[in-house]
Parts: C-alpha cells; structure tokens; sequence
C-alpha cells in the first residue's frame, strides 16, 4: 500500500470545497468524512451497510450511507460516489475504484497522479 497526497477540489449539490485528497492504493473505494460530505451533497443511505478492515487488526469501519460528488484535479473534472465514514482520519481518500475507473496512474517515485486526458472527454453514442 502506498500513498500520493494531491490537492483537489470537491463540489456536491450543496457546496464545494478545496483540500488535500490522498491517493490510496491501499483503499477499494473512495471515502469522505461525515461532516465535510454532509456540507457538499445529499447523502444517500446504502441499503445494506459496508464494512471495511483497516491496517489495524481486527479493527473495521462501517459505511451507511454514500454520496457523489465531483472532483477537479489538474484542471481536469472527474465524478464518484464516495463512502461516508464518521470520524475518518483524512478528509477524503481517492480509493482503487475511483482510480480504475478515471485510469489514474500513480507514479510514487516522483508522487505524480497521472492522467490520461482522452478519459476526461465526453462521449456520447
């Protein structure tokens, strides 16, 4: 597991907000803290609840509920749904879904985001 700090801006329907978002290899999906999703966008209650280990043992997290968001990185807009999980120890964490999807490259040697930019364009067919 490996880690890329980057600064983003996130905006819901509510609001936006401009931070320092991390770029986990470590995470399956992408997750917000409870008060700052809740300043941003609706939040949605997921119909059966997640739970997540963490580096801890036999420590686990819960999410019941979700909320999607746009985030800008690089001048680029991108859009997820984000697990919201009380007292989170970041503000956000950008997970593996959320990378796999945008194909987000991680270089850690030079602590880059890569971007593909021809992902970033709409298409319609």
């Amino acid at each position: 597991m490996a880690v890329i700090t980057k600064k983003l801006k996130l905006a819901g329907s509510k609001g936006e907000k401009e931070l320092e978002g991390l770029f986990d290899s470590g995470a399956t999906y992408s997750c917000i803290e409870r008060r700052l999703a809740k300043s941003l966008g609706i939040l949605e209650r997921i119909p059966i609840p997640l739970e997540f280990e963490t580096a801890e043992k036999k420590r686990k997290i819960g999410a019941k509920e979700r909320v999607s968001l746009d985030f800008y990185l690089d001048g680029y807009r991108f859009s997820d749904e984000f697990m919201v999980i009380p007292d989170l120890s970041e503000d956000v964490i950008i997970g593996t879904a959320t990378m796999q999807k945008w194909r987000f490259k991680l270089d850690f040697e030079h602590e880059e985001v890569i971007i593909d930019p021809r992902v970033t364009r709409l298409r319609l067919l």
